[in-house]
């Protein structure tokens, strides 16, 4: 197993520049990620800079460099991503996690703080990243996960299963179009917290290559204006969330207002508010159930 010399460090710092050539928007954190994935199997692993670097996980990172040079997501290459402190599996085929998420998790966590048992809905789970994040957080809480998708939902139930097998509350995850006005009819007026990142970009936006050709369309573009899903989710909070409950959207950051006023268009929303993500940018709207 030679390491010809190579120490972790140089390798990140070699790596970084290769993915800043490359145009990478975010080049010292991808490499930092790659170099672990490749040298330790774990893309959030904490090695020591002077361990030293074996010609083969050296050449699995120059595979893994030259696919994320061309625009493949970090996290499909080392499949993983992580939300809330809970780490999910991801691939092609899912819509990727992300940091933009944290805020309105923390929104939606604050909202059942005083709630002993609460109940709690994830629209467009996707990965299911937000409704593990919940049940992981609040082990009293009952819940449910909706996804139409066919190869989503099978990540959600992959994710879904390592998190019971590892001790959490285990999700209900349902089989549903999120659009449907009969939507969880069962849970109608008794839902504390109803949180969704849906599709939200508008058709014939292009977009990112990270994004435009390799994460799922259905979980990117929503209609001429970008807020078909989110129409429904508004509705759809509405119905579910008993007096008190509480909704958070994500959204474009200048999708703030329309968001804003589909709620209050509803007429039983109080509270309604944006909040922003890690950049400062309207990224999520708020509101609770009179």
């Amino acid at each position: 197993m030679s390491t010809h010399g190579r120490s972790l460090a140089a390798v990140v710092e070699d790596a970084a520049k290769t993915l800043a050539d490359a145009g990478m928007w975010a080049p010292r954190e991808d490499a930092e990620r790659l170099v672990a994935h490749a040298v330790a199997g774990r893309a959030g692993a904490r090695l020591p800079g002077d361990l030293p670097v074996s010609d083969e996980a050296f050449a699995r990172l120059g595979e893994l460099l030259a696919r994320r040079a061309a625009h493949e997501p970090v996290e499909y290459l080392t499949g993983r991503a992580v939300l809330g402190g809970v780490e999910v599996a991801v691939g092609p085929g899912v819509f990727i996690p992300r940091k933009h998420t944290e805020p309105l998790l923390a929104w939606g966590l604050e909202v059942l703080r005083e709630v002993a048992e609460p109940t709690a809905v994830d629209l467009c789970t996707g990965s299911a990243a937000i409704a593990l994040a919940v049940a992981h957080a609040r082990p009293t809480a009952s819940v449910h996960a909706v996804e139409l998708d066919p190869t989503a939902l099978r990540w959600a139930r992959r994710n879904a299963d390592r998190q019971a097998t590892q001790g959490d509350t285990p999700i209900v995850l349902h089989t549903a179009d999120v659009t449907d006005p009969a939507l969880l009819r069962d849970l109608d007026g008794s839902v504390d917290l109803l949180l969704a990142n849906p599709p939200f970009v508008v058709e014939g936006t292009v977009l990112p290559p990270e994004w435009q050709e390799h994460q799922p369309w259905p979980a990117l573009f929503s209609g001429a204006d970008g807020l078909v899903v989110i129409r429904a989710v508004v509705a759809a909070a509405a119905r579910l969330l008993r007096p008190g409950g509480g909704v958070a959207i994500e959204h474009d950051d200048e999708q703030a207002e329309p968001v804003m006023a589909l709620l209050r268009a509803q007429g039983v929303f109080t509270g309604i508010g944006y909040g922003v993500d890690h950049w400062d940018t309207p990224r999520y709207t708020t509101a609770r159930r009179k």
